[in-house]
């Protein structure tokens, strides 16, 4: 039995981040790049509408995850994809991170639309003149971003290294990854629930999170966590 080894090829600081990582992190720059030059092309196509929305289209809930409302938004994506990202795919190997990615991403995707859904359910069971707005808006407001498979990706990452330190930008605290991942998905089930910073996917951020909790969890258990090569 041979275990994982990676060799040091030197080549500088681009051809040292893991493969899948590197390239999905150029995939979203290029199509943050097309998205700049048509939005609502780009929005209107690959950001996932609501299920009933004349919008949706089958293959939004896989290409949302390469879309970005805005320079910030992808910046901070891709800055933690690339710090934690790094870590998770050379203790899982490559195949494997990039499964874990986009299930992690599909999770998020799915609760966020079953938020939605019972949100839907409480509009039309009001016959006012403001639940009527509340789903035209629903329908017709995409969900866009890596945030869902990459709070997975953070959540890998804090399993993996529970008591590895990690210290905020703002403000500049300094606790273990296991508590600051139990910090932001609090943070992240209050303000969904109370509905503090509307317009960001509150619930996708907990289905990304959750999912990747379960499969480090599942995959540690059955003992297949780590990338290895049997001979």
């Amino acid at each position: 039995m041979s275990y994982y080894y990676q060799e040091n090829r030197g080549g500088g600081f681009i051809s040292s981040i893991p493969p899948v990582t590197r390239n999905l992190i150029l995939v979203n720059i290029v199509i943050f790049i097309a998205t700049v030059i048509n939005e609502n092309f780009m929005i209107g196509t690959f950001g996932l509408f609501y299920p009933s929305s004349h919008y949706f289209r089958w293959w939004q809930v896989v290409t949302h995850m390469f879309m970005h409302g805005g320079i910030w938004h992808i910046f901070f994506n891709m800055y933690t994809l690339l710090i934690f990202g790094m870590v998770v795919e050379r203790i899982l190997g490559g195949k494997k991170f990039i499964l874990f990615y986009f299930i992690c991403g599909l999770g998020a995707a799915a609760l966020q639309i079953g938020t939605q859904y019972i949100e839907m359910q409480m509009f039309l069971n009001s016959d006012s003149q403001s639940a009527l707005q509340s789903i035209v808006a629903l329908k017709s407001t995409p969900t866009v971003g890596a945030s869902g498979a990459i709070y997975g990706v953070l959540m890998g990452y804090a399993v993996l290294f529970p008591q590895s330190k990690m210290t905020l930008l703002f403000p500049p605290v300094t606790l273990s990854a296991k508590w600051m991942v139990v910090i932001f998905a609090v943070i992240e089930l209050f303000t969904g629930v109370v509905g503090i910073a509307d317009g960001v996917a509150h619930f996708a951020h907990l289905g990304g999170m959750l999912i990747g909790w379960l499969m480090i969890k599942w995959w540690r258990k059955r003992g297949v966590l780590f990338e290895r090569d049997v001979l």
